[in-house]
Formats: structure tokens, C-alpha cells, sequence
């Protein structure tokens, strides 16, 4: 008798399980996860860029007039880190263009703010600049040395989008508006 109440009690723990797996694998599938349903938020960048634009030891660049539907999404200024400003964009596709500048070491800034492109031997004018390509595994970027300063528009957009970028910056004393 007590092996029959064994092989019961072992049948109705695999019932169990089997049952708790279906009511599992039915949350799974029918319950939304993975991405956020909600759209990034836009960043208001001013106040960001009038402190960068007072303690940079250089002329900090933002955007002025982009066309279309870009949205700032991250912003940030790190004077201990060779005064490094970051702005970050989704442009109206969706993907991301950042405006990084720097006066620490250049080679190293923009491998960092690439994570690790490469220089290339192509170049691209840009309202009368010439910007040096850079060509990536995640982002491509164009790059302009400044005397005492790195600008670097890089992201997932392709070039045509980082040139609008590189177009829209402008340095000065206010802020631009997002």
C-alpha cells in the first residue's frame, strides 16, 4: 500500500508541475515584456549648455534650426574628464546622433566616444569644414580637431544624418533651444 500512495504522490507532483508550466508559458505569451512602451522622453539641454559654454575651455558646439522631428535625449558635461560635453539626439528615424567634444587627448577621446571606430582616409566637407570619416562596429562618426578641442557627431545614423548634425552646431554664449 505504501508504494502505491508513493507512485500517487509522485504522479500528482508531476501533474502539478506540468499545470503550473501551462499557466506559466500562457503569462509568457500573452503578457507584453522586453521594450518599454513608452517613447524616450526629450531632454531640456539649455541649462546644461550655458554651464558647459561658461567652463569649457573652448567653444561648445549645439545644434541650432535641425530640421525635421529630432529629439535631445541625453546631455551631460564632465570638466574633470577633459572637459568633455556630450549631447545626444534620436534623429526622426530613430536613430541616435551624439555631439561629443573634448580638449583632453584626442586619439583616445574619440576611440572612446566611438567605442573604437577607426579613422579612415575618407573625408567630408561640411558647410566649408572638412570633417574626418571614422567607421565603427556600433558607430561611424565625423571628426574635426579645433585648436585645444575634439568635436566628434558619431551615432547609428549614417552620414548623411551626422553631416546635417555637424551643419546644425554652433557655438555661442545662449543657449539654442531643444
Amino acid at each position: 500500500m505504501a508504494a502505491t500512495r508513493g507512485k500517487q504522490t509522485v504522479r500528482g507532483l508531476v501533474q502539478s508541475m506540468v499545470v503550473i508550466g501551462a499557466v506559466v508559458a500562457c503569462i509568457y505569451v500573452f503578457v507584453p515584456h522586453g521594450g518599454s512602451s513608452e517613447p524616450m522622453k526629450a531632454v531640456d539641454y539649455r541649462v546644461e549648455l550655458l554651464t558647459a559654454r561658461r567652463a569649457a575651455p573652448y567653444p561648445v558646439q549645439a545644434p541650432v534650426g535641425l530640421p525635421g522631428k529630432w529629439k535631445p535625449t541625453s546631455v551631460s558635461y564632465d570638466g574633470q574628464a577633459g572637459n568633455a560635453w556630450h549631447l545626444g539626439f534620436l534623429d526622426p528615424e530613430g536613430e541616435y546622433v551624439a555631439v561629443e567634444q573634448s580638449s583632453g587627448q584626442s586619439d583616445r577621446f574619440v576611440a572612446d566616444v566611438t567605442e573604437d571606430a577607426a579613422r579612415t582616409s575618407r573625408t567630408q566637407q561640411v558647410d566649408g569644414e572638412t570633417w574626418q570619416r571614422w567607421k565603427g562596429p556600433k558607430y561611424d562618426a565625423l571628426v574635426r580637431r579645433d585648436k585645444g578641442s575634439t568635436t566628434v557627431v558619431t551615432g547609428t545614423a549614417p552620414y548623411g544624418q551626422l553631416a546635417t548634425m555637424a551643419s546644425a552646431l554652433q557655438a555661442g554664449p545662449q543657449p539654442a533651444a531643444p
